[in-house]
């Protein structure tokens, strides 16, 4: 006979229980690592038989080569030959910078523009027109603005990245309680402190929801303005395919949405942190 769990209101069936050593988390690993072995073997049979593409690299000459960057990242032999570890610095540099310069222009511009009507009516327009804009579409105005791949890569990245936290940010404080702003008028507190001690706090989430979101936009467009930049992961990309070496192009991208992860995941673990419970 089956009842239902009260607490999770799932069934449950009489006399099971589940076993210490396959739970839903050992269930769903076994279940990414089936997936994985079984993608490989596809592709590898289907690489072998000529299935795919002519030129497909298997498998298994992939993982070697793999291996074989990840384990000789930074060597130097001149220009265009260099280890993959020096281009993935080099990305994350100006990843680094122009989402820097983005988060502090964005956090402080939406906390203004969410405490002030004239700021929010002023700025808005801009907001609504620059935001559908391709950031790709800023590259060739920058190459020709700064005349330098460096700092046009941040700009870039600045560009590109600024939309998501100002969205979000204007969302969280648009939606701070009306009751938390009317305690800190009734206490007496300053618009400074309201914005530090009631504001922020409140909106924190959201804010970090909209950073989390820019750094995945920021580390997107990075890849593929740097086709036209000379250096990073981009290049790299870009180098191999006029090469017309595959398995390279394959390593790169298998690299680049592992460092796209674990960016995610250091920022889904800071989104956690300040959810101050709303998630219970």
């Amino acid at each position: 006979m089956t009842v239902s769990n009260t607490s999770t209101g799932t069934p449950y069936y009489g006399g099971e229980k589940e076993s210490l050593f396959f739970t839903e988390g050992v269930r769903a690993f076994l279940l990414f690592v089936g997936s994985l072995l079984t993608f490989l073997l596809v592709w590898e049979l289907g690489a072998r038989a000529e299935v795919f593409a002519s030129g497909m690299p298997t498998a298994s000459a992939t993982l070697q080569e793999l291996w074989w960057w990840v384990t000789n990242p930074f060597f130097n032999n001149g220009p265009n030959d260099f280890g993959i570890g020096w281009n993935l610095l080099i990305s994350l540099r100006r990843v680094a910078i122009g989402y820097f310069l983005a988060s502090i222009v964005a956090v402080p511009l939406v906390i203004l523009m969410g405490i002030s009507a004239v700021a929010r009516k002023g700025f808005n327009p801009y907001v609504q027109l620059l935001k559908p804009i391709s950031p790709l579409a800023w590259l060739p105005l920058g190459l020709y603005i700064f005349r330098d791949s460096e700092i046009t890569g941040i700009f870039i990245i600045f560009i590109s990245s600024i939309w998501p936290t100002l969205i979000n940010t204007s969302f969280g404080v648009a939606n701070v309680d009306q009751e938390y702003l009317d305690v800190a008028q009734t206490l007496g507190a300053s618009r400074l402190r309201t914005i530090f001690k009631v504001i922020i706090p409140a909106a924190l989430p959201n804010i970090v929801s909209g950073l989390r979101i820019s750094m995945g936009i920021a580390w997107l467009v990075i890849v593929a303005a740097e086709m036209l930049l000379g250096t990073g992961l981009g290049y790299f990309i870009w180098n191999e395919w006029n090469n017309l070496y595959i398995p390279n192009i394959l390593v790169a991208i298998f690299i680049i949405g592992i460092v796209g992860l674990l960016l995610d995941s250091i920022f889904a673990a800071i989104e956690k942190f300040v959810a101050f419970g709303r998630n219970s």
